[in-house]
């Protein structure tokens, strides 16, 4: 069943070989494994398919404890904490009752979980309670830690040992085992009267749970279909059966079909030429050999070397058959380039977890964005009392926090998730006494990792490459200029200073810089080594002596204007030197602004506010989600050439065409779980996002009241100038007619990065959290002029 009524023929190379007019308004894989028909808590079949029924610190989990909620000083609350049945959710007390989706956390949704005192909160505020008691639950997101104090270390340590094996058991699940635990956990809520029986009524709680609102006539004719017994009752052999017509995917048993020919079995090489068609210019038979080793799940079959449709349904929803490239997953580009040659994956008021108005600051802020790869992190200075540095927002209502405090979660997690050099960009604006106390802090917390001196002392000036600063941290900040140095330029990393003032005389300029110099720090200034502030005001279009370790600093409206008016020169300027871009002050709520603009002149750091989710931060995930999300990604070819002529205004005629057919969506999330009659009327948009030129989007139709297992089979085509800097976002929206639509999930990629055939993209949430299963059924193609 795919969507849409064309048929191709069987090698075609331009167009996808499948499908069949929709006929049946459901589609799903089928269960890869029966359930225990005899269970009587069918919700512990999900932890039973995981290996952890038996399980003494899961079981503790099922029980629940009784743990201390520490959120400030004064704060310490008693709360029941209790591990769902599904073993994919906890079950948490709160004083006021609230929505039940509001009383529970996800495990997939944790980012780490910290033994002892091992976040802000617990150092502050938990000091009362050995660290052997105290827990850290952190996620992905905005959501705010949860610091936890048991009544004995061994308890706390049960949910330390229970939530590690479980993320370790989900994240080893297939997408087929991860769609079977979904569905099963939603039936277990749906039966009403845990009886583990399944009436009409209790049928029809499941599909609004699940996002579909199908027809009362074909949902009974389904249920009766299975109700083998007679006796309005589905149970153990009749509720299996009811999924596996709930699950099925009709468009995937079309194109294997397609394939598979009358024996309904792939053999290797039926499977290659599936590969071939798909565009695996690199399959071979025993490729296709091995695919079948490790997706097929029936053994006869795996030993004839044959796949069935199970196990082809497992394979294209593998990572291997997912819309990213698996060999982008992981580092696979030269490191070995000067810095210059990279984006770098930079954060803005790191500090931040809110608005730069009166949001709170928090050293867990950079513990977040060193976990999501970035690694150009900011540090706004200030004078604190006791002659202790302060980082926060200045002259601003948010809460400050200890500039030692933020080095030391620099040390302790900087390295967590990338090997590559970190980049501390000092916004400085304290006096020499506090920055000779900041330079203290930087060399006896950081240690070997502080850069302090040139790797190469033959050739300080030139920029190392990221392999070179493996494990290594930089600091940019201001540097005192050579004594001898009569007329340069005042470097200065003071970013609300406006810019746009006109240039002074010659010789006022120099009277400026001895007065300003006597302002920087000895010790600090020495700590600049390939990261000097400057301030870029204007670009020479022709290239002068190189600068490599000058790191210019400006907003998005200048980095905005060189682009559109000297577009080749800031390309230019950009292939040897740093450049970073952040955040207009006029900013307040701590909004971003697009990253694609400064990325299309090759600007290196463009700093976003990561605390703030939208498209653009889906659109620095994306373009940092290759190269092992590692946070530097090469920059193209003629973005790292001093004499490339390049101009992103001005990119040539179109060369590379992108065709996109969005064909189905599989279990989007509902987004008011709360009200049972609200179905979700998705719609996909695919938006191109790269040079001016190149930027476009196109939706399809909605569908109406089916998020379970929607059917569009829309073509969506583009024209593409640039195709190296484009990233492609895919969008489900839910549609309104009468306000915005609300977002449902997106996933955002770059187009080299983009596989091309039968493909299904896993849809992230806005704060960039897996929604799995949710994901999109699309065929890609890609040609070049």
């Amino acid at each position: 069943m795919l969507c849409g009524s064309w048929r191709r023929s069987r090698r075609s190379p331009e167009e996808p070989r499948v499908a069949a007019r929709v006929a049946t308004p459901l589609a799903l894989p089928p269960s890869p494994a029966s359930p225990d028909s005899g269970t009587k808590r069918p919700g512990l079949r999900a932890l039973k398919k995981m290996g952890l029924t038996e399980d003494e610190d899961v079981q503790a989990m099922l029980r629940g404890s009784r743990l201390l909620k520490i959120r400030s000083r004064t704060w310490h609350k008693e709360r029941l904490y209790r591990l769902q049945e599904d073993g994919l959710s906890v079950w948490f007390q709160r004083r006021i009752p609230h929505a039940p989706s509001q009383h529970i956390f996800f495990v997939q949704h944790i980012e780490a979980v910290r033994e002892g005192h091992q976040s802000e909160g617990l150092r502050r505020f938990g000091g009362a309670y050995a660290p052997a008691r105290c827990l850290t639950i952190a996620f992905k997101g905005r959501r705010k830690n949860l610091d936890l104090a048991a009544p004995t270390a061994e308890e706390a340590q049960r949910w330390v040992r229970g939530l590690a094996k479980l993320r370790e058991r989900l994240e080893a699940m297939s997408q087929r085992e991860r769609l079977d635990h979904w569905i099963w956990s939603y039936l277990h809520r749906a039966d009403s009267d845990q009886d583990s029986k399944m009436s009409f009524k209790e049928i029809k709680s499941l599909l609004r749970m699940v996002n579909v609102d199908m027809n009362d006539m074909y949902a009974y004719r389904l249920f009766k279909e299975c109700d083998h017994s007679n006796n309005e009752r589905l149970e153990g052999a009749e509720i299996e059966a009811f999924l596996r017509r709930l699950l099925r995917r009709p468009e995937l048993e079309e194109i294997f079909r397609q394939y598979s020919g009358e024996d309904r079995v792939l053999s290797a090489s039926e499977l290659l030429e599936f590969l071939e068609d798909q565009g695996e210019d690199s399959a071979t038979l025993a490729c296709a050999r091995q695919l079948i080793q490790t997706y097929e799940l029936n053994e006869t079959a795996k030993q004839h070397e044959m796949m069935t449709l199970d196990g082809f349904i497992m394979y294209l929803l593998s990572p291997e058959g997912a819309a990213l490239n698996m060999a982008h997953s992981r580092v696979f580009q030269d490191m070995g380039q000067p810095l210059a040659h990279y984006y770098i994956s930079s954060s803005h008021n790191t500090y931040l977890t809110d608005s730069q108005i009166g949001g709170p600051s928090s050293t867990e802020a950079y513990i977040r964005a060193f976990a999501q790869g970035c690694r150009c992190v900011e540090l706004d200075c200030w004078e604190g009392p006791g002659g202790e540095p302060l980082i926060y927002h200045g002259h601003t209502l948010t809460s400050k926090i200890l500039f030692r405090d933020v080095i030391q979660a620099v040390h302790d997690h900087a390295f967590t998730s990338s090997p590559y050099p970190v980049i501390l960009s000092l916004e400085n604006h304290c006096g020499l006494e506090q920055q000779a106390v900041m330079a203290h802090h930087l060399r006896s917390i950081l240690g070997d990792m502080l850069v302090t001196q040139a790797l190469d002392s033959q050739n300080p000036e030139e920029l190392p490459s990221p392999e070179q600063l493996k494990g290594r941290v930089l600091v940019k900040g201001k540097k005192l200029p050579p004594a001898r140095n009569e007329d340069g330029r005042m470097l200065s990393d003071r970013e609300d200073e406006e810019e746009e003032e006109e240039e002074t005389e010659e010789v006022l300029e120099v009277a400026e810089q001895r007065r300003r110099a006597k302002q920087i720090s000895p010790e600090l200034s020495a700590l600049a080594v390939y990261c000097c502030a400057s301030r870029l005001r204007t670009l020479d279009p022709r290239p002068g002596p190189p600068q490599s370790c000058k790191v210019g600093s400006l907003s998005e409206r200048k980095a905005r204007k060189f682009t559109r008016e000297a577009g080749n020169s800031f390309a230019r300027h950009n292939t040897q030197q740093l450049t970073r871009v952040y955040p207009m002050g006029l900013r307040m709520n701590s909004a971003n602004y697009n990253p694609q603009e400064m990325w299309n002149a090759g600007c290196q750091l463009v700093a976003l506010n990561f605390q703030t989710p939208g498209y653009e931060m889906d659109l620095n995930t994306g373009r940092f989600l290759i190269n092992g999300n590692c946070g530097y990604v090469l920059k193209p070819a003629y973005l790292r050439q001093l004499d490339t002529t390049f101009d992103p205004e001005c990119p040539g005629p179109p060369s590379t065409t992108l065709t996109v057919q969005v064909l189905t969506a599989q279990q989007l999330p509902k987004l008011n779980a709360e009200k049972p009659s609200s179905i979700v009327d998705p719609l996909v948009r695919v938006e191109i996002h790269g040079v001016p030129a190149d930027c476009a989007h196109k939706e399809t139709d909605y569908v109406l009241n089916n998020g379970f297992n929607p059917c569009w089979g829309q073509t969506l085509q583009f024209r593409l100038r640039v195709p190296e800097l484009v990233l492609v976002r895919f969008v489900v929206e839910d549609y309104d007619s009468t306000s915005p639509n609300d977002f449902v999930g997106q996933f955002t990629l770059p187009l080299n990065s983009l596989k091309q055939g039968y493909r299904h993209i896993h849809l992230l949430s806005k704060d960039g959290a897996s929604l799995s299963p949710a994901t999109l059924f699309v065929h890609i193609r890609i040609q070049d002029s």
